[in-house]
């Protein structure tokens, strides 16, 4: 097998602990690039998208990546988490630290009254 890259381990231990202590409740995904980032509800059990947000909108001119555009993402992703009935999940940052965007996303979806 081939030696995994700091990122993957990085991913591959917070998945594995995230399953651990999860309870059956859906998961929130992160996703960041240079340009962008995304936020996805999983629900894992169904393998089906419960809602998402991302500073990629069709036909509109992009917000940027910055923190607050980030934490644009966490509001409007908790917004349509309350839409389908979702209230409490657990926070998925892949290999990405804690730190700037992952958590001004991570904030904003807080105050927006999602529980993790």
């Amino acid at each position: 097998m081939a030696k995994l890259s700091l990122f993957e381990r990085r991913k591959r231990r917070v998945r594995t602990a995230l399953k651990a202590r999860s309870g059956g409740r859906p998961r929130l995904s992160v996703h960041r690039t240079g340009r962008h980032i995304y936020a996805q509800i999983i629900d894992d059990a169904s393998g089906r998208t419960v809602a998402a947000a991302s500073t990629l909108k069709k036909g509109e001119k992009s917000i940027g990546a910055t923190a607050a555009a980030a934490a644009e993402v966490g509001k409007a992703l908790a917004e349509a988490a309350k839409a389908a009935g979702v209230t409490s999940v657990v926070f998925d940052r892949g290999g990405f630290l804690f730190h700037g965007r992952v958590k001004a996303l991570a904030d904003a979806a807080r105050e927006g009254g999602l529980e993790f």
